[in-house]
Order: structure tokens, then C-alpha cells, then sequence
């Protein structure tokens, strides 16, 4: 089998465990809570923690990578990944699974900035399609966790079974990532520059309202993510409908993803389709405060947060002129926005906690998106698009 095949599944594989950790909490946190008797609040932390991780070690991820190379941290990541989820089977307090969620979320945080340089180095001409095998296999890893999570807790008849279940892809990936790459590669790209310093844009106005606009949109996601099943069960539907709903919304995010670029090539707006996927979220959450065919609702929702999040992405390779800058610039909106994304969660169990109640919480996500899409308009104000991956030269 030829290298680049072998690379291109352990990428896939790789990818795979960047979310199960998080997504399998959602459709069993009623069975948790009631089990270690926990507050919405601290219930949100298993969401919250591991994005909150994202944001805190991505700098971290980048200099591990450069100073003993990026295949080898991912392969540790990996094996981080499958010891913080494997522990669970051992769950009897709260502090217990928020360690859980610790530990995951360090192994998914180192992970997943890394993954971006091994696509660099190893398939520079054939980005985009690794870039979508990538997507489709982290949402996928999403959608699988959030869909078999209640089948599982009733077959094993333990919720803490039915958690510690996605250790086994991790191990896995684990040893594929060891036989495919760490047997195959000898040297990491990121070893060779490992002196270069990235100075980030800490002081620059623009980069903080890109900043501001990957973080709303984080914790819009975060927080459906966290709390759709909770929200719908609350309107009267079982539990089962309810994790329906939260696998319609992950798996529409991948043909959304595949389809964005072909939409971007059509029409180079990133302003417009910005505004367009913010409005079909926003229609999402106001027919899911109305009660209204929550299923509809949760892939719209879901429709929204697939175009929102690459486009995000595309931000500030936009907004500057070389990429070195477009990687500092995606280092700071990236690491602060994901810090932002985590307090989603922690505000919905906040709010729930004080009113018994997800529909004020639903209304302040739709204030949210009302917010975020005036920071998109500030974030696509003035300025030419950088035409390396996709044509044209307006962003309006």
C-alpha cells in the first residue's frame, strides 16, 4: 500500500477522536445528573472543559510540534485521548468525570491545531480534498458518538460504559497512527522551524473582531452541542427523539462542509455567505424557543453551524498578506475563541439552574447570533480576499 494511502487513514482515523469525548455526554446527562446528582451548571463543565482545553493548550500543541515533532504529539494525543475516556467506566463522582473531561480535552487539544501542519507537510497539493477528509471525519466521529450513546447505556445498561465505549477508537487510531506514521516519517516539518517565533496579534482591533466572531459562533455550537437533547426533552419529547434530534443536527454539517467551496467559487462572498448561514441558524432557534418541529429546527441549526465554521476559518487567511501572518492570526482567534466558545455551556446550565427553564436560554442564543452577525459585517468590512485557495476579490 502505497504511503500517502497509509498517511490519508490515520489521518481519518486521527480525526475521528476529536469530538466523541464530548458529544457522547449530551444524550445521557439526564442519567448522569441523576446519578451523581448534578446541577445543570456543573453539568455543563463536560462540555465545557474540553473546549475550554482547546483554547488553553493550542499554543502549547504548537510547540510541543515543533520541538519534537508534530507526528509524534498527535500519537501521544491519541493515547491521551483514550486514557481520559477509558477511566470513565470507573465514574462515581463528579469531580471523577470532570477529570474525565480534563484529560480528554488536553489530549483533543494538543491534537487538533497539529493536524492542520501534518496536511501541510505531507500533502501540500492536495490540501483541500485532506482538509475535507479531515471535516468529515471529526463530524463524523461527532454524529457516531451522539447517536449510539443511548443505545449503548441501555445495552451495557450503564451510562459509564456507554462512555468509556469510544476509548476503543482512540487505542485504535493509536496504533494505526503508530504503524502508519511514526513508522513511515522520520523527521517532522515543524522540527526543521522550530526557532521561527510568531509574533500574535494581541494588539490588533481587526484580528479581535475576527476573534469575537470564531467565539460567539463557538458557543452557540457548544451549547447546542452540550444541551439540544436537555432542551427538547424539556418540551415534552423522550430521550430517544431527543438524541435523533442531536444527530440530525451533527450529520447535516457534513455535506454543508463539502458543499460550502463549491458555493464559494460560485459567488467569492464571504460576507454574504456568513449572513446566510447565520440567518438559517438563527430561523433554527426561534422555531425551537416556539416549540415548533424540533427536528426541523435542529438541522437548521446544524445547517448553520457547518457553513459558520469554515468560513470562520477562512477569516484571517483573508485578512492578512502572508502566512505567517494568516498563522499567527489563526493562533490567537482560534486559541482566545474556543475560551470563549467553552462559556456557552457553563451560561446555559447557569441560566436553566435559575429559571427551571431552556427557553430563556434559546433567547439568548438568539441574541447571540444577532450579535455575532454585526461582528461579521465589521469582520468582512474593507478588504480584498487573499485568492490562494479560493477566487475573487471581494469579501462583501
Amino acid at each position: 500500500m502505497k504511503k500517502s494511502v497509509l498517511l490519508i487513514i490515520a489521518l481519518f482515523m486521527a480525526s475521528l477522536n476529536l469530538r466523541p469525548a464530548i458529544n457522547s455526554i449530551a444524550p445521557l446527562l439526564e442519567s448522569i445528573r441523576t446519578d451523581l446528582g448534578m446541577s445543570a451548571a456543573v453539568a455543563s463543565l463536560l462540555t465545557a472543559i474540553p473546549v475550554l482545553c482547546m483554547g488553553l493548550f493550542s499554543p502549547i500543541a504548537v510547540k510541543a510540534g515543533g520541538k519534537w515533532g508534530i507526528e509524534r504529539v498527535i500519537g501521544l494525543s491519541l493515547l491521551i485521548i483514550g486514557v481520559g475516556t477509558v477511566i470513565r467506566l470507573f465514574t462515581d463522582s463528579v469531580s471523577f468525570l470532570v477529570t474525565t473531561a480534563i484529560i480528554a480535552g488536553i489530549g483533543i487539544a494538543l491534537i487538533g491545531p497539529l493536524l492542520s501542519g501534518f496536511i501541510k507537510e505531507h500533502f501540500p497539493n492536495q490540501v483541500p480534498f485532506m482538509v475535507s477528509v479531515y471535516t468529515v471525519a471529526l463530524t463524523l466521529g461527532a454524529a457516531i458518538s451522539s447517536a449510539l450513546s443511548t443505545s449503548l447505556e441501555n445495552s451495557f445498561n450503564s451510562w459509564q460504559t456507554s462512555l468509556a465505549f469510544w476509548a476503543i477508537i482512540a487505542f485504535v487510531a493509536a496504533v494505526i497512527w503508530w504503524l502508519f506514521v511514526n513508522q513511515q516519517v522520520k523527521k517532522s516539518a515543524h522540527t526543521a522551524t522550530s526557532g521561527t517565533k510568531v509574533q500574535l496579534p494581541w494588539g490588533n482591533g481587526k484580528a479581535w473582531i475576527l476573534t469575537l466572531s470564531f467565539g460567539l459562533m463557538g458557543m452557540l455550537f457548544y451549547s447546542i452541542t452540550a444541551w439540544l437533547p436537555q432542551i427538547i426533552q424539556g418540551m415534552g419529547y423522550t430521550k430517544d427523539y431527543a438524541a435523533i434530534a442531536l444527530t440530525i443536527f451533527v450529520v447535516v454539517q457534513i455535506p454543508v462542509s463539502l458543499v460550502l467551496p463549491i458555493l464559494l467559487r460560485r459567488f467569492h462572498s464571504r460576507r454574504f455567505w456568513l449572513i446566510v448561514e447565520s440567518i438559517i441558524e438563527l430561523v433554527g432557534f426561534i422555531l425551537l424557543v416556539l416549540n415548533i418541529e424540533p427536528l426541523l429546527a435542529s438541522a437548521l441549526i446544524g445547517i448553520g453551524a457547518g457553513g459558520l465554521f469554515p468560513l470562520n476559518l477562512l477569516l484571517p487567511i483573508d485578512a492578512t498578506d502572508n502566512a505567517h501572518e494568516a498563522a499567527s492570526w489563526s493562533a490567537m482567534i482560534q486559541s482566545a475563541g474556543y475560551v470563549i466558545g467553552a462559556l456557552g455551556p457553563i451560561i446555559l446550565g447557569w441560566i436553566y439552574d435559575a429559571t427551571n427553564s431552556f427557553t430563556s436560554a434559546v433567547v439568548g442564543m438568539i441574541v447571540i447570533v444577532l450579535i455575532m452577525m454585526i461582528f461579521q459585517f465589521a469582520a468582512t468590512a474593507k478588504r480584498s480576499v487573499n485568492t490562494l485557495h479560493i477566487q475573487g476579490k471581494s469579501t462583501r
